[in-house]
């Protein structure tokens, strides 16, 4: 950084506004760099059998649907560096492109806007602003998504009574191996970015799993439609506590350079 200082912060040069990792704000930057740390998460996961041409409907060619499950995982998210406290909710089914698998995000909701704005720029993640929760109510965990004042997902798991090991927790698809479709424009209109990337989770650490009998509620909403995945029956359901590192990710598939 230049040696120019106001305030305790350093104006940046042209190097460091064309290195990766660069954030605007550049005083006080919205998107942390790679890697950041989760810690103590407490996750539900909520698997529900849902209709095949439904999951293809969602999804941007060429990617493919694998199997007819989906699931939505419900953080509370209590310790991760940058953001701080906040909850979030991702929506996911299996994908695959050619012999590479994994699970594509048609629908994330996050209570947080660094969070938001890190998982659109950088990952292409559709998220947008909400409140997912979690609370524990007697004998039974109770996972909501909230989104214009309507609780669009409602789940419900039995309260920790059949431990697991972490192995047991993708029992239909990969789901840290994350699929996402990065679509960003030039200012002038013209497509800047058009890519499938792909995330994987590090450093994961599981603390405890449990597993139980779920149910899953959709409600509809036309701002996060999560009712085109409908429960046609409720499966496994999973609480687990855990931590994690986000890093880099990579590009599997650019629309732009394929059709030149």
């Amino acid at each position: 950084m230049s040696d120019t200082s106001h305030f305790g912060v350093t104006r940046p040069r042209v190097e460091d506004i064309v290195e990766g990792g660069f954030s605007t704000p550049w005083d006080a930057p919205s998107i942390p760099p790679f890697p950041f740390r989760f810690r103590n998460a407490e996750i539900m996961t909520l698997y529900w059998r849902t209709d095949p041409e439904a999951m293809a409907f969602l999804l941007p060619p060429p990617l493919q649907p694998v199997g007819d499950v989906a699931c939505v995982h419900i953080y509370r998210m209590n310790d991760t560096d940058w953001v701080g406290a906040y909850a979030e909710a991702n929506v996911m089914f299996g994908a695959c492109l050619g012999d590479r698998a994994g699970a594509y995000s048609p629908y994330l909701v996050l209570s947080s806007d660094g969070g938001v704005s890190q998982g659109r720029e950088v990952h292409g993640q559709p998220k947008k602003y909400g409140q997912p929760a979690m609370e524990f109510r007697g004998d039974l965990m109770v996972g909501t998504v909230e989104r214009n004042g309507i609780d669009v997902i409602t789940g419900t798991l039995p309260y920790k009574q059949v431990p697991v090991d972490a192995e047991a927790l993708a029992p239909h698809f990969d789901f840290a191996t994350n699929l996402n479709l990065k679509a960003i424009d030039h200012i002038d209109g013209r497509p800047a970015i058009r890519q499938l990337t792909s995330r994987k989770l590090t450093d994961v650490t599981v603390h405890e799993a449990w597993t139980g009998p779920c149910t899953v509620e959709l409600r509809p909403n036309a701002q996060l439609p999560v009712f085109r995945l409908p429960v046609l029956e409720p499966l496994q359901g999973f609480y687990w506590r855990a931590d994690f590192t986000l890093v880099p990710g990579e590009i599997i598939h650019d629309y732009l350079e394929d059709s030149q």
